[in-house]
């Protein structure tokens, strides 16, 4: 592997690293793209290719797992819940949302979480972690120039 390419993984990781750390604040991705030192379409793409899906994706699955964890305590409402993760839209919180997750947030905080007490959070984030339909993704369009 190129020195410049590994140089480019070390900046993407910590794009990476900064959306699992400011998942709540608004990035997007030529602000991100600026962090790795490339040109926005430069930065997406090899985000892509190095970890298999677009900056967009990435950050969505990161708010929506928080907006799960918030959910299933039970205290916030889905609106609250929704801002507390960084979106803007309660529609298109609520529709992506339902995408990765099958089922709506006020119905995913209605339901009884009782199950998973015992289970450790760490073990409770795998086997919670929104599953997304890649295919569905790339027919609605490219969402990358607007990360939040």
């Amino acid at each position: 592997m190129r020195r410049q390419d590994l140089d480019d993984l070390v900046r993407l990781r910590r794009a990476r690293d900064r959306m699992d750390r400011d998942y709540a604040e608004p990035l997007d991705v030529p602000a991100l793209a600026r962090d790795a030192l490339m040109s926005p379409g430069h930065f997406s793409r090899s985000f892509r290719a190095a970890f298999g899906e677009t900056p967009y994706s990435y950050l969505m699955t990161r708010r929506i797992e928080r907006a799960k964890s918030l959910l299933r305590r039970g205290d916030l409402t889905v609106t609250e819940v929704c801002f507390a993760v960084g979106c803007t839209s309660l529609g298109s919180f609520s529709a992506r949302f339902t995408q990765l997750v099958g089922e709506s947030p006020s119905t995913y905080r209605a339901r009884s979480h009782d199950h998973g007490a015992a289970i450790p959070a760490c073990m409770v984030k795998i086997h919670t972690r929104p599953v997304r339909n890649t295919g569905q993704e790339r027919r609605s369009g490219s969402r990358d120039s607007a990360v939040a």
